[in-house]
């Protein structure tokens, strides 16, 4: 009667160690998916935000250009503004998924393209005074900013 008892507690001890092994083990992996859904989310805002960014900026230089050139700049200013309202709403979903690091960063580049399209928007600003306004610094603080919210390192793997 005892071996059956302890045969039996073993049996329950070894099931409790499968269920809490396998819980645990379904826990972390579900984890790491949420972790990866979010992170391509995450990656898919930076991009089309910064796409956003550089078309905004994009179009204001060619404002810029055509206003040197005497030409109509009317076109790009109004893809600016189109790039201007889509960079507004996509400026949510950005802070929303990223850290505290790169939603900072993200405000100094709405600064910097604020003052751009500030810029751009006075009819006798030419690429001159467009090509003043620091935004590639800004960006540039921003990529690092996202590269290390993602964990995307930015040098050559180490083997």
């Amino acid at each position: 009667m005892a071996t059956q008892i302890i045969t039996l507690v073993g049996v329950l001890v070894g099931a409790l160690t499968s269920y809490l092994a396998t819980t645990m083990a379904e826990r972390t992996k579900f984890r790491r998916e949420m972790t990866t859904r979010w992170d391509e989310r995450k990656l898919d805002t930076y991009i089309d935000y910064l796409t956003c960014i550089k078309g905004i900026q994009r179009a204001a230089m060619a404002a810029g250009r055509a206003r040197d050139q005497g030409i109509d700049a009317a076109d790009a200013l109004n893809e600016m503004e189109e790039s201007e309202n889509r960079r507004s709403i996509l400026f949510e979903t950005f802070v929303l998924l990223s850290d505290e690091k790169a939603a900072t960063a993200a405000h100094a580049v709405n600064q910097r393209t604020w003052e751009l399209l500030r810029t751009a928007r006075i009819s006798s600003s030419g690429v001159a005074e467009l090509r003043s306004i620091p935004l590639v610094e800004a960006l540039n603080v921003l990529h690092e900013a996202a590269r290390s919210d993602l964990a995307i390192s930015s040098g050559i793997p180490v083997r």
